[in-house]
């Protein structure tokens, strides 16, 4: 299986791409989360100047982030600068909405964007409105402003819901999800993209590979599984899982519900030590600072064994290839880490399992 990072837009990112790079990691993707990162294009720019071969990829933007003229600007900008390297993932926003306390925009919106983004990075011309005012748009400087020549990999967003996967389908696009480890469940999503593109004319340009992003954690001999050390290299995914469902219990607990009695008790008691409700109309503010972020010690009890067993790899080498080969029969081909510790260590650590 191939591997890659995905990190935080911050200073010295491009170091790490280059690293990732000499150690033979197939892709490099930065997190698309405005008001709690860093911006993902002013990073892959200059990672795109530090390296020459790795893919490097935007994940997730959103319709409700960025107009269609304006992410199609940036992302064949970048591909200007690392000419076929540039993946993009695309979504509703689930995240990066919610950490503005707004709700993700829908299925159908984000199909409507990843046409327009397919239509304007291969340099054709599309629809694009604004209330009830249309037009056709398409670039107009031509060039080495953008690059509409060489394909840009587009990867759509999907957790459990079969939407998202239907609109890979139609687009011809991939796959991209988090956290998403059950073979089964990945096993639908490639049922559900297959049955949506029956009939669909597809780009020969396109891409239709599948990515999981995740956490690693390789145990030592006689290491405990659930111990501080692992807990610390998963903390980031399982409390991102609480904060959601926290963040949700209010105006969608289908997802809350389906959470287990101490998971529910662990949403409650994240509440309180943040200092808010589930009803606070500010509660965004409270949950999603450091997101994705290495957790506090005294949030290590929140990081529950039923959680990371679930949405991240903790294991010995023998388990941890097990698992993942489960993954690639399942039609996974790209797993990415998202490293909080010691990124360069953990990258080291990726590359030796998998490359």
């Amino acid at each position: 299986m191939r591997a890659g990072v995905v990190v935080a837009a911050e200073p010295g990112v491009e170091d790490l791409a280059a690293r990732a790079e000499e150690l033979g990691l197939h892709s490099f993707w930065v997190n698309d989360t405005p008001m709690v990162h860093g911006d993902p294009f002013v990073a892959l720019s200059l990672c795109a100047k530090a390296t020459s071969r790795i893919r490097l990829g935007i994940g997730v933007t959103s319709p409700a982030l960025r107009s269609a003229p304006a992410a199609a600007s940036g992302l064949a900008s970048l591909n200007a600068l690392a000419p076929g390297r540039i993946v993009c993932a695309v979504g509703t926003g689930n995240t990066a909405r919610r950490t503005l306390g707004m709700r993700p925009t829908t299925a159908a919106r984000l199909e409507d964007f990843t046409a327009a983004l397919q239509d304007l990075c291969a340099g054709r011309p599309t629809e694009y409105r604004e209330g009830d005012r249309v037009r056709d748009i398409r670039f107009l400087h031509a060039g080495a402003h953008v690059n509409t020549t060489d394909p840009i990999e587009f990867v759509v967003a999907a957790l459990l819901g079969p939407k998202a996967a239907a609109v890979a389908g139609r687009r011809g696009t991939g796959l991209i999800s988090f956290g998403l480890l059950d073979p089964t469940a990945w096993h639908a999503m490639h049922d559900t993209r297959r049955h949506a593109a029956q009939g669909t004319p597809r780009d020969p340009g396109s891409h239709t590979g599948s990515y999981v992003v995740t956490a690693l954690h390789l145990l030592d001999e006689d290491e405990d599984p659930h111990g501080d050390a692992a807990r610390d290299a998963t903390g980031h995914l399982v409390l991102s899982l609480l904060a959601f469902a926290a963040d949700t219990a209010a105006d969608t607990p289908a997802f809350a519900e389906q959470l287990g009695p101490e998971e529910r008790e662990a949403v409650r008691r994240l509440l309180d030590r943040r200092g808010t409700t589930a009803t606070a109309p500010d509660r965004h503010t409270k949950l999603y600072p450091n997101y994705l972020g290495r957790i506090a010690p005294q949030d290590r009890d929140l990081v529950l064994p039923s959680l990371m067993n679930t949405l991240a790899l903790v294991g010995t080498r023998d388990d941890l290839l097990t698992r993942i080969t489960t993954l690639e029969q399942a039609g996974v081909d790209e797993l990415l880490i998202q490293p909080v510790i010691d990124p360069p260590t953990e990258m080291a650590r990726l590359a030796k399992l998998l490359t």
